[in-house]
Parts: structure tokens; C-alpha cells; sequence
């Protein structure tokens, strides 16, 4: 195919669009709706994804958890045979490294809380006070104050396991766990604040207590893990690679927030199946409404058909000609709708989209419309694609008209 004869043929599609305003309005209006309402739905989704994601990594797991090889299938039971040495050359080396926010040491450990008359079973951790503070940015302070390390006996503790226990801020609780040789240890401590997170599960059975603490009540060491906080999510597996080529620790495990988010995951699994129930209803929705639009410019056009049959244009040139036109019409159509996909989209972000607690949280959030590029260029897609498999069956019909009858189309 020549460039001029190209030209041509797009310069004639265009002409015929624009000849039939009313049809191709009402094309273009569908197929920019669907884009549309493609990219909210599907930026309201990816806000829900990027949320969660960085809830999980800035309240639990921190971009990379550091820990001893096997210790997340055996050492949950028994976390103090996993320890990590208190001081290591490699701990200070990455903190230093660049695009590492910072480098954090948890302790985890189990025991009982008692108060008054009431006695639960906990999970805890022992973290540095001032190395969490951008690891626990989203672990919500919802009364009192967060932990410092200036209140040595200060902890905060899970809403719902606050709850349950029957303690506000300010109480006075005993925290009794096993220590390192099998022991059993008592502290007594302050509660300074109750926190929340996206997880319910987490804040009915976690409490926060400084590391001084932890280490006083177990009579352990060093820490169970390392937790690492990068300056890009996007980055954490690319870090992983180089600290485990550089470092060449074999007692050590480096393990991505991905591996452990187990919720994360499954949300985004039936979450994504959704917009692809959504994509496939707009796909339809399209397909519909361009097949029938170009039909019926066929049946209006059949004497011109016939013209240019007669005229010397082959039957391969009209197929493609309204096959251009239904690829201009996707075309403009999806320009159209993600241009006011996006300024509809940061409308909505500006305003916020109020809602209702999501399961396991007590306090609503504002939504927003996030658009990443990947959703843009999936949003453009959909509409080209799904107007040029429309466009082949009215294009092949045409093609395929007998000259002779064509011509005498309603004559």
C-alpha cells in the first residue's frame, strides 16, 4: 500500500465521519464513556491497591524483612533460636546505602497481659522507638501518644486487643512472657496510646512495646528481624539482588513485603477480576454501538459503494477504508474520554470520595482516582481494539457488494 493511497484513504474516512455528525457524535460519546468510566473505576481500584500496599509496608512489614533462614516457617514458635546479633557490620552498611530510608530491629515475642480481673494472650513486638517512626507511618495513633524513648515502660497497644482487655490510655498493665531458657518473665507497663491498622486480625492481638522492654522481658539479645524502609516500593526487589550479591551471608534471609502479605495479594487477585468484568462490559457495550453505527453507514452509502467500485477502487480499498474509519473513531473517541477521564479523575482526588469504614477498620477514609499510565494506555487500547474488531464486519460486507445491484440501490 502506497503512502499517498494511505493518505488518501485516511483523509476519506475522516471526511465520512465528519459527514455523518449524528452517528459519529454518538460513537464517539460511547466509546469516550467507556474510557471513562474505565479509568475510574479502575483508578478508584488502583487507589485501593496503592493504599493497602503501603499500609501493609509502613504498619507490619517494611519493604524487605532481614531474618535467619527459615525462621517464618519454624521460629514463629520458637522466635528466640532465630536471633540476630545485636551489633552487625552489615545492619549499620545498609542504612547507609542509598535509596534505604531506613533500617529498623523488631523482636518478636508472645506472653499474657493482665489488668485488673482480665487476662488475654498477646503477640508483641519490640521496636526502637526512633528507627519506627517512618516504618509506622501508617499505623494510626487513634488515642494517646506513640511510643518514645523517653517513656521507657511505655507500649501501645491494638484497638481490639485494648478492647477486649479492658484497658484505655493511660492504664497500667503486666505483660508475662517466656524468656530465652524457658522461663517465665513479668513487666509491668504503661499504655500510652491504642493504634490502629488496615488489618482488624493485627489489632486484636498486636501490642508495640520499646525494644528495652522486649529484650527485659525475654532476657534476649539481638532481634528477630532486620525490617528495611526504601525510598520506592518499585525498588525492593532490585535491592534485595544487590545486598545479597554484595553481602554473600548465608545465615541470612532476605525476604520482600510481597512474599508476606498474603491479604494484599488475594485482594488484588479478586479485585482485578472485577475491572475485567468491567473492561468486558465496556468492550461489549463498544463493539455494539460501533458495529451498528457502521452498518448502517453501509446501508446509506450503497450507491456511493457502488460508485467507487465502478470508479476503479478494488474491493481490498473500501474494506479498508471503513476499517479506518472505525479506527479514527476509537481512536478520538479514547483521546477524548481520557482527557476527561483525567480531569474528571483529579476532580474527584481534589474533592475526595467519603466512605464508609472498609472491613476491620472502625474510622472511614477518603477515597481517591489513582491513574497510572499503565491504566491510560490499557484504557486506549480497549477502545481501538474494540472499534476495529467492530469495523470488520460492516467493512467486509461492503466490500463484498455486487456493482451492478450497488448502483441501482434505491433507484
Amino acid at each position: 500500500m502506497q503512502p499517498d493511497t494511505t493518505r488518501r484513504d485516511i483523509v476519506l474516512a475522516f471526511r465520512n465521519i465528519v459527514r455523518q455528525r449524528r452517528r459519529s457524535l454518538f460513537a464517539l460519546a460511547t466509546i469516550a464513556g467507556g474510557v471513562i468510566a474505565l479509568m475510574l473505576a479502575g483508578g478508584f481500584i488502583q487507589w485501593i491497591f496503592d493504599s493497602m500496599r503501603e499500609s501493609t509496608i509502613r504498619a507490619q512489614l517494611g519493604h524487605v524483612q532481614i531474618v535467619r533462614p527459615g525462621f517464618y516457617e519454624k521460629g514463629l514458635a520458637d522466635p528466640y533460636s532465630y536471633l540476630l546479633p545485636e551489633k552487625d557490620p552489615l545492619f549499620a552498611k545498609i542504612g547507609q546505602t542509598p535509596g534505604v530510608r531506613t533500617i529498623a530491629p523488631r523482636l518478636a515475642f508472645t506472653g499474657l497481659a493482665s489488668h485488673n480481673d482480665s487476662t488475654i494472650s498477646f503477640s508483641g513486638e519490640g521496636v526502637d522507638p526512633d528507627r519506627e517512626k517512618e516504618l509506622s507511618t501508617y499505623l494510626y495513633i487513634v488515642d494517646g501518644e506513640p511510643l518514645s524513648a523517653d517513656a521507657p515502660n511505655g507500649i501501645i497497644i491494638g484497638q481490639g486487643l485494648a478492647a477486649n482487655l479492658g484497658v484505655k490510655t493511660g492504664d497500667t498493665i503486666v505483660l508475662l512472657a517466656a524468656t530465652t531458657k524457658g522461663g517465665l518473665n513479668a513487666v509491668e507497663c504503661k499504655v500510652r496510646g491504642l493504634f490502629m491498622t488496615a488489618a482488624k486480625a493485627y489489632d486484636d492481638a498486636f501490642l508495640r512495646a520499646p525494644l528495652s522492654v522486649a529484650r527485659q522481658l525475654s532476657r534476649a539479645a539481638g532481634a528477630t528481624s532486620w525490617l528495611v524502609l526504601l525510598d520506592q516500593t518499585a525498588d525492593t526487589d532490585r535491592f534485595i539482588r544487590a545486598t545479597q550479591a554484595e553481602a554473600d551471608r548465608k545465615d541470612l534471609q532476605f525476604i520482600p513485603w510481597h512474599e508476606l502479605a498474603d491479604f494484599y495479594k488475594k485482594t488484588v487477585v479478586l479485585m482485578s477480576r472485577q475491572v475485567g468484568g468491567v473492561e468486558l462490559l465496556i468492550a461489549l457495550i463498544i463493539i455494539l454501538s460501533i458495529s451498528n453505527t457502521l452498518s448502517m453507514a453501509v446501508i446509506e452509502r450503497t450507491g456511493e459503494i457502488g460508485t467507487m467500485m465502478a470508479l476503479g477502487v478494488r474491493r481490498n480499498g473500501v474494506l479498508r477504508m471503513f476499517i479506518l474509519e472505525g479506527l479514527l473513531l476509537g481512536t478520538l473517541g479514547g483521546l477524548i474520554g481520557i482527557v476527561l477521564g483525567s480531569l474528571l479523575g483529579s476532580l474527584i482526588s481534589y474533592v475526595g470520595i467519603p466512605m464508609p469504614p472498609p472491613p476491620g477498620m472502625s474510622t472511614g477514609v477518603t477515597g481517591r482516582i489513582h491513574l497510572h499510565p499503565s491504566l491510560i494506555i490499557e484504557a486506549l487500547s480497549l477502545a481501538i481494539l474494540t472499534t476495529l474488531a467492530a469495523s470488520i464486519f460492516p467493512a467486509i460486507k461492503a466490500s463484498r457488494m455486487n456493482i451492478v445491484d450497488a448502483l441501482r440501490h434505491q433507484r
